[in-house]
């Protein structure tokens, strides 16, 4: 169940839950405010409201909003890294790598909870702990891209860096592009133009010791 699941289930007020079950709940309803209103707009009076607590208890699990945006940072940018990490150890054909790393962005970014405009579309990436986390996520990516470029193909880890940055990038921008113009290209069919495009590129790189692709 995840936590916006937990919010609806939890929603009606006075029920008593268990620490880590409230702050899940917490969690979901906060998300759903600030994927709506963006940081600046929300108030924690909202996502009081939407969870259906008052505002004591929702200060005794976080202090104040940015604690409570970046706690949801944390989870969604893990989210991202495993979702990239398990796509990239789903087989070991590299053209079916690159598709099932491509699919996870498309997989991330259409998530009915719209976590990922926390992390790619947020209005409060001036702030210092924001800024580095995105970057740390998106970096941690390229790193678990890089590994695989670097083992099959002998490149050094700085080359490999550069082409595992280019392919997450790539991903990102264009999954969210995808969304904004109201999936008007079937996921499976844009998936598939995406990869076609990365696999031109990366399979110019013949592999390290090996004979096939």
């Amino acid at each position: 169940m995840t936590a916006i699941e937990q919010t609806e289930a939890a929603r009606p007020r006075g029920t008593r839950l268990p620490r880590r079950a409230r702050r899940n709940q917490l969690l979901g309803a906060a998300q759903e405010v600030f994927v709506a209103q963006g940081y600046h707009s929300a108030a924690m009076d909202d996502i009081a409201e939407r969870a259906g607590v008052s505002k004591p208890v929702l200060y005794q699990h976080f202090p104040g909003k940015l604690d409570l945006y970046l706690a949801l940072l944390d989870q969604h940018c893990e989210s991202l890294l495993q979702a990239v990490r398990t796509a990239l150890a789903s087989t070991t054909d590299n053209k079916l790598r690159v598709r099932a790393t491509m699919d996870a962005y498309f997989a991330y970014v259409e998530d009915d909870g719209g976590a990922f405009r926390l992390v790619f579309e947020s209005d409060l990436t001036n702030e210092p702990a924001v800024r580095e986390r995105v970057d740390k996520v998106t970096h941690e990516c390229a790193e678990a891209i890089c590994e695989v470029i670097a083992e099959d193909t002998g490149l050094s880890r700085a080359e490999s860096m550069l082409l595992a940055s280019g392919l997450g990038g790539l991903a990102q921008v264009v999954a969210r592009s995808w969304l904004h113009s109201d999936r008007s290209v079937p996921r499976d069919q844009a998936v598939q133009l995406l990869t076609s495009l990365a696999w031109r590129g990366i399979a110019g790189f013949p592999l390290h010791g090996t004979d096939h692709h």
